[in-house]
């Protein structure tokens, strides 16, 4: 089911990716994907706290990571631009469901990128 927060639903993901040609689109998509995966997780699961919400930012990090190879192989890769714009999309992810005291280095943290 797709995230019903208006915020979420209204919210251009990875825009700066989208919006420059070095990054293949499809290889963007997956990346959105895991990120509204990332929503409806916690829509699902309600993480009461910091750390329950770190342990699900974490597992989308990985899912992330996982990517890296793909965007190598097609010429591309999660460089620079590319890490400014995922992590500010994983704090507005967090701050639209109310964790505004999250640090997005944390949320983040298990990174390859």
């Amino acid at each position: 089911m797709p995230p019903t927060d208006p915020q979420i639903a209204e919210h251009a993901f990875l825009k700066g990716m989208y919006d420059d040609g070095y990054f293949p689109a499809h290889l963007v998509d997956r990346s959105r994907d895991v990120l509204l995966r990332l929503c409806e997780r916690i829509e699902a699961e309600r993480p009461a706290d910091l750390a329950a919400l770190y342990a699900l930012t974490h597992a989308a990090t990985e899912e992330i990571n996982e990517l890296e190879r793909e965007f190598d192989e097609a010429g591309s890769e999660i460089e620079t631009v590319a890490r400014e714009v995922l992590a500010e999309d994983f704090w507005f992810v967090a701050t639209a469901y109310g964790f505004t005291g999250a640090d997005v280095e944390e949320l983040i943290s298990p990174r390859a990128w």
